[in-house]
């Protein structure tokens, strides 16, 4: 790679905002056959993309994004579960999961959040809510 083009890529990937796929092409004048060059230096690990959707080396979808600019993005744990979502509506969510995988904290932008606690066979023994719902089995 030229040191001129490396240097306009590195200001893309510094600069560019979602829609990537938008941007990319009608701000920057990327070629489709560029961009899993990008992202993967946005998302700072090797990416594939599959149509309208990224993918990270686990296979994880890690952006979407339509042609009306519709996007959304996930990150994930080391184990695969999702983390954190959000969406170009401004919607978003945050996940806590236990070792074995359950959910037990869900929290969103609309400020509704569940707390919950599973026992070692995995039973749900405990439920909180924001609207005030609360079931205690333990």
């Amino acid at each position: 790679m030229n040191k001129k083009y490396e240097k306009y890529i590195n200001y893309i990937v510094n600069d560019i905002q979602a829609p990537y796929f938008i941007n990319m092409r009608d701000n920057y004048g990327l070629s489709p056959d560029e961009y899993e060059m990008v992202l993967s230096k946005v998302y700072n690990l090797p990416v594939t993309i599959k149509g309208s959707y990224v993918y990270n080396t686990n296979d994880n979808t890690i952006y979407f994004e339509n042609s009306d600019g519709y996007w959304r993005k996930w990150e994930y744990d080391i184990n695969g579960n999702i983390i954190y979502s959000e969406n170009s509506d401004g919607y978003w969510e945050k996940f806590e999961y236990d070792t074995n995988g359950k959910v037990i904290y869900l929290e969103n932008s609309d400020g509704f959040w569940v707390k919950r606690e599973y026992d070692t066979n995995g039973n749900e023994i405990y439920y909180e809510n924001s609207y005030g719902n609360i079931e205690d089995r333990r």
